[in-house]
């Protein structure tokens, strides 16, 4: 039996003046420059996190994650990148969603990002489950999220 004792990986990529609480799990990811990470998130490996982005609290970022620059994370946000296309947990990484978060994206807390894309601007209400790749700015909420009011960027 081999019993991992890592919270930050030695392979992880950190940038200057970022904040990680502990306890976090931080894998091999990259995580750019003045980010504050909370304690209890657990990034995964393969995920990117652009600089000026607040990650709070008990939230869980998987790999094939791309979050770009001025994002706030809320409290219990969860990306999930496996759609179990074939009955199962896919094993094979390939068959993984590519999460992609735009600049300047707010996603409140609670909600469940299952979906390729989010747009720069975009709002994502408290307890929101995203399924469909969201692609203007604007508010979005609810179970499936839906867009509220259209806004420009």
């Amino acid at each position: 039996m081999k019993i991992k004792n890592r919270k930050i990986s030695n392979n992880a990529v950190i940038g200057s003046k970022t904040v990680i609480e502990l306890p976090s799990v931080i894998l091999d990811c990259s995580i750019g420059e003045n980010c504050y990470i909370g304690p209890f998130v657990h990034i995964q490996d393969g995920a990117f996190i652009g600089n000026d982005t607040h990650i709070s609290s008990h939230s869980f970022i998987c790999g094939n994650v791309k979050i770009r620059n001025n994002v706030f994370i809320g409290h219990s946000v969860n990306f999930v990148n496996d759609k179990f296309t074939n009955g199962k947990v896919n094993r094979n990484k390939k068959l993984w969603l590519n999460i992609s978060v735009g600049n300047k994206v707010l996603i409140g807390t609670g909600s469940t990002i299952l979906t390729n894309k989010i747009c720069d601007g975009a709002i994502i209400g408290a307890g929101s489950v995203v399924t469909k790749d969201i692609l203007e700015p604007g508010i979005y909420f609810g179970n499936p999220a839906r867009l509220y009011k259209k806004f420009k960027c």
